[in-house]
């Protein structure tokens, strides 16, 4: 019995160690659309972590990466940096496809939450969508709620786009902001989510809505670590 309680524990610690990491995932980074958000910026940031990760990575500049289906359904997660742009119903459809049937999706600001205007059904994966960011670059505070992802981080101070989003009441909210009256009287005291995590069929998704300038994520500790932490949390287990 002594020894059966310790290969329990074992294995316990060791799931709980290989949840931490993206050791051996294939991982897809794709980034494009509009330069304004430095998507290539993001992906080279992302770049780095995944190598210090050991993760099978590949990056890749525009949604042509979604072309083929078989191709996707290999990886345990993408992470995507697509402000607006645009994307045919073919890449769409595989894409939605893909995390339906398990690959995770994550990331940050427009390069996920503001991807594909006219395509609902994407939107209807991610769980929001970008609508207004009052005053431009603004000073406000992000608040952690209490999640597995958001464990011994701090609330904190940032100047950036607080963004207004419509979201979908079935997302699991981890962040949030609250805005003043500085800009719009009806919006004073609204809480809006920051960051949330969702499922979509077998698939997981993670999203972020800072990051407007990707050094965000350097100035900000805790922001990186909760980035992080949701691409491992969505990435197929």
């Amino acid at each position: 019995m002594r020894f059966k309680g310790l290969v329990l524990i074992f294995l316990i610690f060791f799931q709980s160690s290989c949840a931490q990491s993206l050791e051996n995932k294939n991982v897809l980074v794709v980034w494009g659309g509009w330069d304004g958000h430095q998507p290539e910026v993001f992906a080279n940031l992302v770049e780095k972590w995944l190598i210090s990760q050991k993760s099978n990575y590949k990056i890749a500049n525009g949604t042509e990466a979604y072309d083929d289906y078989e191709e996707l359904i290999k990886y345990d997660l993408i992470i995507q940096s697509i402000t607006m742009g645009e994307i045919d119903g073919k890449r769409a459809n595989n894409l939605i496809k893909a995390v339906r049937n398990g690959v995770g999706i994550a990331g940050a600001h427009g390069g996920l939450g503001d991807s594909f205007r006219n395509n609902p059904n994407y939107q209807f994966m991610i769980g929001g969508q970008w609508v207004s960011h009052p005053g431009g670059k603004v000073d406000f505070k992000v608040n952690f709620l209490d999640d597995d992802l958001t464990k011994g981080l701090n609330d904190f101070e940032i100047n950036s786009e607080q963004w207004y989003v419509h979201y979908d009441p079935n997302i699991e909210i981890i962040a949030s902001t609250t805005f003043t009256y500085d800009f719009f009287s009806w919006i004073d005291g609204v809480v809006m989510p920051v960051a949330w995590k969702k499922t979509f069929d077998k698939g997981k998704v993670f999203y972020i809505s800072i990051g407007h300038d990707p050094m965000e994520f350097e100035k900000h500790a805790d922001a990186w670590k909760l980035l992080t932490r949701g691409f491992i949390w969505a990435a197929r287990d």
